[in-house]
């Protein structure tokens, strides 16, 4: 069982944590005669480290991830969604949005596309709600950085807001409240296409790319943003706005999140640096969530498909899903960090 423990803190340390190349870059920026208990050298460190982790375990995660969606095109997965109904075809609407586009914006054409070939208001809402908030690229680099525990619940109740929302909004029989142009759209049959594994390599190559380049942007920035607060934000001042002893503080931060827009990997650096300075794991979990699930550019995309009061239904059912989240992480991180 020792044995089994050391492994898995190797692989988790090492391989997906990548801590060799943390003090490898010490390492190097002392060679340089930067300090790093300076707040320049310690910024330069976390920015570099961070930067290089993210973008090697998001090129692997993204090719790996591309493949087997290679398997899932949308006309297939329509086919396959169809055949269930009730909470089982939620689960599987939810399941199948951990392999697909790794942003809101990204998942929205893919959701059109599925309401207008005739599948259920709570099946397609159950794959909006899953296909950003818990892709499998967020399983590996949650556990790279807060462990295998926190991730694994992290992925679960994830999974568990979209199929419990899309259930909700079946209940409500919102189609109704569904844009005249998605509803009245006819079903189109595409034949599919049968693949070899070069044009599946060539796939997943050519999704690595245009991720890489779509992404690129928040990962700099989001991990700017990191270095600045793991090194000049004093640590009273995250305490006092995002930890314990404030009860609003899950409520200020999936609040915060909502009208912003990045990806998972671009908010991760963000949310490694407020819990070092000691903001509480539920509140930095919950600002995660509320900003790849709800950015604004993504609710402005959906507000063309949906009418208000089914837009309004998706905000509050999902923004109540992560607020619950964040107090319940709260509440049990004593046990997981």
């Amino acid at each position: 069982m020792d044995v089994i423990s050391g492994a898995w803190l190797f692989f988790q340390d090492q391989i997906l944590g990548m801590k060799w190349l943390n003090e490898l870059i010490g390492q190097g920026l002392t060679y340089l005669g930067i300090s790093l208990e300076s707040v320049l050298g310690g910024a330069l460190q976390f920015f570099i480290y961070d930067t290089i982790k993210i973008f090697v375990l998001l090129s692997v995660l993204i090719f790996g991830i591309s493949y087997i969606q290679s398997y899932f095109p949308p006309e297939r997965t329509k086919k396959i969604l169809g055949n269930f109904h009730g909470i089982r075809a939620n689960t599987l609407a939810a399941l199948l949005g951990t392999v697909t586009p790794f942003c809101s914006c990204s998942s929205i054409p893919l959701f059109m596309g599925f309401t207008s070939a005739g599948l259920s208001i709570g099946v397609t809402f159950s794959f909006l709600i899953s296909s950003p908030m818990v892709d499998l690229g967020s399983l590996v680099l949650l556990m790279s950085i807060f462990g295998a525990k926190v991730a694994i619940i992290y992925v679960v109740l994830g999974l568990l807001i979209a199929v419990v929302g899309g259930s909700i909004l079946e209940k409500l029989k919102m189609e109704r409240y569904l844009e005249d142009f998605i509803r009245n759209a006819p079903a189109v049959e595409i034949a599919g296409q049968t693949l070899t594994r070069r044009d599946r390599v060539q796939f997943a190559r050519s999704q690595l790319e245009g991720t890489i380049r779509k992404v690129a942007p928040y990962i700099f920035i989001g991990v700017g943003i990191g270095a600045f607060i793991h090194n000049a934000v004093p640590q009273e001042w995250v305490e006092m706005v995002l930890g314990s002893s404030n009860p609003f503080a899950v409520v200020l931060a999936t609040l915060v999140g909502v009208p912003m827009y990045a990806d998972i990997f671009g908010t991760i650096p963000v949310a490694e640096s407020l819990l070092f300075k000691g903001a509480g794991l539920g509140t930095i979990l919950s600002f995660m969530m509320a900003v790849t699930t709800l950015s604004l550019p993504s609710i402005i995309m959906l507000k063309k498909a949906v009418k208000p009061r089914l837009l309004a239904a998706f905000i509050a059912i999902c923004t109540m899903g992560i607020i619950i989240v964040g107090y319940f992480f709260n509440a049990i991180q004593y046990l997981l960090v």
